[in-house]
């Protein structure tokens, strides 16, 4: 910075000193018809012009530098704020006001390091000359000396209004951005909802309000910018005109007028430059203050003063708060009645809300952060993939892996199918989010990322939420043995998860209401067999649930004798579909991917679907892979029966779609 002070300053005096040098030359080589003193003050005159060049070079380098330096420093303290706020983040700042600072504010920081070695050697050219007019004639360095500030006053006075609006522009700029940032990380469930046209109905009255904030911003930049050309001006006429009825008395020579109207002259580059950075300045104060409010954030989790350390080998992670035991080279499954409980959980045991966990009988308050997230790895649906090298990303911080231990842990998630179908395989670049990843596959990855680190303890928050039933049930086979001898917690309800866990724990209230494994569970407790099989009453054995998904769903003994659909049976919807020549449309959105679900469900003759006796709820058609166990059977247990599809007449999906 200094550097570029002194290098701006160089460069600026040198230009301020060609009018006076010019005025030597006419004065002493024209006027006297000196011509060694012509050629002296022409070499003087090269010397300045050389000087000028090499000081502007290294100017413009120091200051290039400084720029980059300003913006990215501030990308690296932002970076390293955010890693150190960790889940603080999102819960004090806006997903808009980051991006702004990654984006807008750093232009600013950087521009304001820019001016400031140009404007120092404005503010240095302005003395200069003041002084040499001053020395040639009192009242032309009076009207200098006193003219400059009240320019700088004139100007000014368009400042602070501008540093308001400015600053409301940025804040409406920033939540413009989070509105923008949910759009886009919602496209897909907006889609599955209908509400496209509401969020985009308030993202115009928000672009509209950005757009008029920008308006007010425009309307004082632009008399900004017409002062910086109508007051140097005019300060230069009234300068010349000084000048000139001075040397028609005799008071200064023609060299001297010569000089002054080349001081006047360049006087707009220097004020020019003034105003550009009182500016500048402006922008970059309201960015700067801006990343001071971030920077300022403090975790709400502290750092003990003298950590505790862990006692070798594995041991018990308990939340006391809950009362649920963790114990190690188990997996134990949290199904909880409603799923906030279980995150709340989840969140005590890795340490990002404070409570009363332990884990080997040591407090996690007492342990450090870092010795906690090495030990204790919560991985949930809120989890991103980051841009690159899809082998750089799923290995993590850990470095190099090697592939057997990747193919390991992607045959352990179900993903070996993703990597296939990529185009370079574990060396495919995934772009940011992974945004060319379904649901279900991003969420398989981000699975295979948390085996490879391979955690004392892994916490997993409904790992396998958007995937379908087949892929479910080989994910919850192959879980297990890929965290053998480690332990292993599944926040979940699903019975394919559930039956394959080593033990269960079910919460309500967020304390332990009942443990065990899955079958007993069911057996013995009306609560937990409700939360699992959603509310309906069971009917198929404990052995059928385990089954992995797509086995033929089988009617009670008692059932009566299925029958073939007739008209009446099926939806007016279907009817109506099949006379529009349509397939009827769907009674619910697909949680998943809702372009994907239409695309291969919508053919009504499809395999793979049973038709229900739907009582007084009217028939469902419910995906029999999807069944995954004797809740997810809860639409056809209510109907009394089963119904194979009508092949006249198109397939009515209703109740859960298995396809997420």
């Amino acid at each position: 910075m200094l550097g570029g002070i002194c290098w701006g300053v160089v460069w600026m005096v040198s230009q301020a000193l060609m009018p006076a040098v010019i005025g030597k030359a006419v004065d002493a080589g024209l006027a006297d018809r000196d011509r060694g003193a012509l050629l002296t003050w022409g070499a003087v005159l090269l010397g300045l012009g050389l000087v000028q060049a090499a000081s502007g070079i290294i100017r413009h380098r120091f200051a290039t530098f400084n720029w980059l330096t300003a913006a990215y420093r501030t990308i690296q303290i932002t970076i390293a704020q955010a890693n150190r706020l960790g889940a603080t983040l999102p819960k004090r700042l806006a997903t808009g006001e980051v991006v702004s600072i990654g984006t807008a504010d750093i232009n600013h920081i950087g521009s304001a390091l820019d001016v400031v070695a140009r404007g120092s050697g404005a503010v240095v050219a302005i003395i200069t000359i003041a002084a040499i007019l001053f020395g040639a004639s009192v009242p032309l360095g009076l009207v200098v000396i006193l003219g400059v500030p009240l320019l700088m006053a004139l100007v000014g006075g368009l400042i602070r209004p501008l540093h308001r609006r400015q600053q409301a522009y940025r804040e409406q700029q920033g939540k413009l951005t989070s509105r923008a940032g949910d759009i886009v990380t919602g496209l897909r469930v907006l889609r599955g909802v209908g509400g496209e046209a509401t969020f985009a109905a308030r993202y115009r009255a928000e672009s509209q309000s950005l757009r008029s904030a920008g308006v007010r911003v425009a309307r004082v930049e632009s008399m900004l910018e017409a002062a910086q050309v109508l007051v140097p001006g005019a300060f230069v006429v009234l300068v010349v005109w000084l000048g000139a009825r001075f040397a028609l008395r005799g008071e200064i020579t023609p060299g001297q007028l010569v000089a002054f109207y080349g001081y006047a002259s360049f006087l707009i580059a220097p004020l020019r430059t003034i105003t550009e950075a009182i500016d500048k300045l402006i922008r970059g104060h309201v960015a700067a203050r801006r990343v001071v409010a971030m920077l300022a954030l403090r975790r709400d989790l502290a750092e003990p003063a003298q950590p505790a350390t862990l006692p070798d080998g594995q041991g018990d992670l308990v939340d006391a708060e809950s009362g649920v035991v963790i114990r190690p080279g188990r997996l134990t499954a949290i199904a909880a009645h409603t799923p906030e409980d279980a995150a709340a959980i989840a969140d005590r045991l890795g340490r990002y809300v404070d409570g009363e966990a332990t884990l080997s009988g040591v407090p996690l308050r007492d342990l450090s952060l870092a010795t906690v997230r090495k030990r204790i790895l919560v991985a949930d649906n809120d989890d991103r993939l980051f841009s690159g090298p899809l082998r750089e990303e799923l290995a993590g911080l850990g470095g190099e892996v090697d592939d057997t231990r990747i193919a390991a842990a992607l045959a352990a998630a179900s993903a070996t199918d993703v990597v296939d179908a990529l185009p370079d395989g574990l060396d495919t670049v995934v772009a940011e989010r992974g945004r060319e990843f379904s649901g279900g596959q991003q969420q398989r990855l981000r699975l295979v990322r948390a085996l490879l680190a391979d955690p004392q303890v892994l916490v997993l928050v409904e790992p396998t939420s958007a995937v379908d039933a087949h892929t479910e049930a080989r994910i919850a086979a192959r879980l297990g043995a890929a965290r053998a001898g480690r332990a292993t917690v599944v926040c979940t309800t699903s019975p394919l998860m559930l039956d394959r866990a080593d033990h269960v724990v079910f919460v309500e209230d967020g304390k332990v209401a009942a443990e065990g494994s899955h079958a007993e569970l069911l057996e013995t407790e009306p609560r937990y067999a409700a939360v699992v099989t959603r509310g309906r009453t069971r009917e198929y054995s404990v052995a059928d649930r385990g089954r992995a998904a797509g086995a033929a769903v089988r009617p009670r003994a008692d059932a009566p004798a299925p029958r073939r659909a007739g008209r009446r049976d099926r939806p007016a919807r279907a009817r109506r579909g099949r006379r529009s020549g349509r397939a009827a449309p769907h009674r619910r959105p697909c949680r998943g991917d809702r372009a994907r679900h239409h695309d291969r469900h919508r053919r009504p003759d499809r395999a793979g679907h049973r038709w229900f006796r739907g009582g007084a709820g009217g028939d469902h058609a419910v995906r029999a892979h999807r069944l995954r166990a004797a809740g997810r059977a809860g639409a056809g247990r209510a109907a009394g029966g089963l119904r194979r599809p009508d092949s006249r007449h198109p397939t009515v999906h209703g109740g859960a779609c298995g396809h997420r």
